[in-house]
């Protein structure tokens, strides 16, 4: 393992701020951008040429590139931490109802969910964060329940200037079409609890929610550090959880794309449709890249060659 669990030397955060200027200004004069996610309409509308990308060690000290400062929409990455509350709430029991595996198929797909009686292989495709979504509901109404989510979005960034676009979630809600699919097949099957409607609300709502590279990079530090932000000192989640998490991410954050991601960068990430990829260096930092144009596999195109850049110049991997 090449990680440096030691904290960075002022040496070396001049030369990781040298090194993310360089990226970000390489990058800025990339001619293939990818293509933005355009069957969300208020996503269709971004401009490609944005980038930002925003590094924060355990010490709170921010390195910031490029359009850092800009909120976003971060769709998928909001997985991650409605997974983080789940577990805190109810524990291991959510594996009852959702797997472990990566999927091999697009973050949208009903075949394997049919094939396999409506268990989803996990938690970071659409129909496992549905499931999640439906455990978060529980008994509550969504609004009380999607207040939960913003109010622990919250907490973990030590930064109230968070907050969900309905505009982004009443468009998903609009177009949603496969998600609804999605819902009524679980229902069917007999793995979700709550009305398809009010679940898929609670789901569009979460990913609904806008945070620049810097908050998400922060949001992400008690990933870093065994499950407590080093900041302030407080525990988010268990680090037994944490490790899991992390292993998720690195398995299954980036869909069918999974496997090449971690053959190219080599560290946890998760990422969203709206362009932006929270990455993990266990020990050392919290990364967030936002790039709109997405690849193939609905991975910002971006996004994922400068963590691989990053990356290579830190020497950074878990392997």
């Amino acid at each position: 393992m090449s990680l440096q669990r030691s904290p960075l030397s002022k040496d070396l955060k001049r030369r990781l701020d040298t090194v993310l200027r360089d990226i970000e200004a390489e990058l800025r004069e990339s001619t293939e951008r990818g293509e933005v996610a355009n069957y969300i309409p208020p996503l269709a509308s971004i401009d490609p040429a944005k980038f930002g990308i925003a590094v924060v060690l355990p010490d709170d000290t921010t390195l910031l590139a490029g359009d850092a400062d800009e909120k976003f929409s971060v769709q998928s990455i909001s997985k991650v931490f409605a997974l983080t509350l789940v577990l805190g709430n109810r524990g291991d029991s959510i594996w009852q109802r959702v797997g472990r595996e990566p999927s091999g198929d697009p973050f949208n797909s009903s075949v394997l969910l049919e094939l396999e009686k409506g268990i989803p292989r996990n938690p970071f495709i659409n129909a496992g964060a549905i499931v999640v979504a439906d455990i978060l509901l529980g008994a509550y109404q969504p609004r009380e329940t999607i207040g939960e989510f913003l109010r622990f979005m919250r907490f973990v960034t030590a930064d109230d200037d968070i907050y969900i676009d309905h505009h982004v979630a009443q468009a998903e809600n609009d177009s949603g079409f496969n998600n609804a699919a999605l819902a009524n097949l679980l229902k069917a099957n007999g793995n979700l609890d709550g009305a398809p409607a009010h679940v898929l609300g609670v789901y569009h709502h979460y990913c609904a929610l806008a945070m620049s590279c810097r908050q998400l990079a922060r949001s992400g530090l008690f990933l870093t550090s065994s499950g407590r932000n080093p900041i302030t000192d407080t525990r988010i989640v268990a680090a037994q959880r944490v490790r899991r998490i992390n292993a998720l991410m690195m398995t299954c954050g980036h869909y069918d794309g999974s496997g090449d991601f971690a053959f190219r960068v080599g560290i946890p990430a998760k990422s969203g449709v709206g362009g932006g990829i929270l990455a993990i260096v266990p020990g050392i930092a919290s990364i967030a890249v936002w790039s709109p144009g997405l690849n193939r596999h609905g991975n910002s195109l971006l996004g994922t060659q400068a963590l691989e850049m990053l990356c290579q110049q830190m020497n950074w991997s878990v392997f």
